[in-house]
C-alpha cells in the first residue's frame, strides 16, 4: 500500500473529512498508524497473531492468582488433561486461575486457563468437556476474527485521536483491555455451534465421557441468571445448547 492510500484510510479510520475545520490540526502521524493497524488487522498473520496471545497470556497471568503446581486444583487438573500437552497442531499449556468464578479461555496461543469455581462445580469430563469447547472455538477461528476486531478498534480509536479534539481524549480514555475484546465478549450462537460440535469430537477421540457436554451446559443452564459465571455471559443459552448435545448424542 502507498502513502497515498494509507493516508486515505488514516483519513477514514479517523472519521474527519478533508474540508473538516479539524483537518487543519489532523495529527498525521497517529493517521498514519491508525491506517496501519487497520491494514496490519486484516493482514494479521498466524505468528504474529501468536505474538498478541503471548503478550496478554503474560498480562492475565500476572494480574491473576495462578495456582503453583502443589496447589491441589493444579495437581486435579494436570491429571485431567494428560497426554494433551499437543492436540490437533496446537501445543497446549494448561494453569489454574484460583477464583470463585467460574470461567476458562483458550487463545490461538495454545493457552488454556480453567478457574477453581468451574472446577468446583464440574466433574473431570465435564471441566475437559469446556476445555474441548474452548479448543473449539480456537481452531474455528474464532479467536483469531476476534483480535482482528479488537485491532481494528484500536485503530479507529487511534484515528479519532489523531485529531486535536476532545473526542480524542475521550476515545483515548474509553480504550478497554485487549483481554476483554478477545476472550470476554458473548460469543454469537453460530460461534457457540461450532465450538460443542468441535467439543463433542474431541471427547470421542480422546476416549472421554461424551455425556459430559450435555451434563455441564445443564449445570451451566441450572445457573442462568447468576453473577457467579462469567462463562454464562460469554456463552449464552447453555439450556438450548445442552438439548442439541443431547438430540446428537441420541
Amino acid at each position: 500500500m502507498n502513502r497515498r492510500d494509507l493516508i486515505t484510510l488514516a483519513t477514514l479510520a479517523s472519521g474527519i473529512s478533508a474540508v473538516s475545520p479539524v483537518w487543519a490540526q489532523f495529527n498525521f502521524g497517529k493517521a498514519l498508524e491508525a491506517g496501519q493497524d487497520m491494514v496490519k488487522a486484516e493482514s494479521i498473520t498466524d505468528e504474529e497473531l501468536n505474538k498478541y496471545f503471548d503478550q496478554v497470556t503474560l498480562q492475565m497471568d500476572s494480574q491473576s492468582s495462578v495456582a503453583p503446581a502443589s496447589n491441589a486444583y493444579a495437581k486435579r487438573l494436570t491429571k485431567a488433561v494428560t497426554g494433551l500437552q499437543n492436540y490437533d497442531g496446537l501445543r497446549l499449556n494448561f494453569k489454574v486461575y484460583v477464583t470463585p468464578q467460574i470461567n476458562a479461555f483458550a487463545m490461538a496461543n495454545g493457552t488454556i486457563r480453567v478457574y477453581s469455581g468451574l472446577m468446583d462445580q464440574f466433574t473431570d469430563d465435564e471441566v475437559r468437556y469446556v476445555i474441548g469447547h474452548e479448543i473449539g472455538h480456537v481452531k474455528s477461528g474464532h479467536s483469531k476474527a476476534r483480535m482482528q476486531a479488537a485491532l481494528r478498534t484500536s485503530a479507529l480509536r487511534k484515528g479519532v485521536e489523531s485529531s486535536n479534539s476532545r473526542a480524542g481524549a475521550l476515545a483515548s480514555t474509553e480504550l478497554g483491555n485487549l483481554f476483554e475484546k478477545i476472550v470476554n465478549a458473548q460469543h454469537s450462537q453460530s460461534n457457540e455451534r461450532e465450538a460443542d460440535d468441535y467439543a463433542l469430537k474431541f471427547m470421542k477421540a480422546r476416549k472421554y465421557n461424551p455425556q459430559a457436554c450435555v451434563s455441564a451446559l445443564e449445570k451451566l443452564a441450572a445457573q442462568s441468571g447468576s453473577n457467579s459465571s462469567s462463562f454464562l455471559s460469554t456463552h449464552p443459552a447453555p439450556k438450548d445448547r445442552a438439548a442439541r448435545m443431547r438430540e446428537q448424542l441420541a
